[in-house]
């Protein structure tokens, strides 16, 4: 079962609550690369076994993820994303662009300041 929406017909706490927080985005960007087993997910993203099997739970209850088994019990699943889940990559993208800009504008503001102290050194 999905979360519930915070507040009730809003489309944007809508999409937060279904792909918002530290590491759901980024079990979608390694899950568009190809599907993985829980264990490479986990190396990837250095997260514990806990957190990642809670988010992989609640993208799975979303429709967003889906688990295969792929042998006997007790088998190894694969999480893939579902089809469903192709309509958050263009959003996945431009998340991506806006925070490879954020950095060079956090880096050019290192730049700055960084510059202004060499300034004050040499006086």
């Amino acid at each position: 079962m999905p979360k519930p929406n915070p507040v009730t017909g809003c489309p944007l706490t809508a999409a937060l609550t279904a792909i918002g927080g530290k590491w759901k985005l980024i079990i979608v960007y390694y899950l568009a690369e190809e599907p993985r087993h829980f264990a490479g997910l986990r190396r990837l993203m250095d997260v514990s076994q806990k957190v990642l099997a809670e988010q992989l739970r609640e993208l799975m209850a979303e429709g967003l993820v889906e688990r295969e088994r792929t042998g006997d019990v007790p088998a190894p699943v694969v999480y893939s994303l579902t089809a469903y889940a192709q309509s958050v990559l263009p959003l996945l993208e431009a998340v991506r662009a806006w925070g490879r800009e954020h950095l060079e504008r956090q880096a050019d503001a290192r730049r700055v300041v960084q510059n202004a102290l060499d300034v004050e050194e040499t006086r």
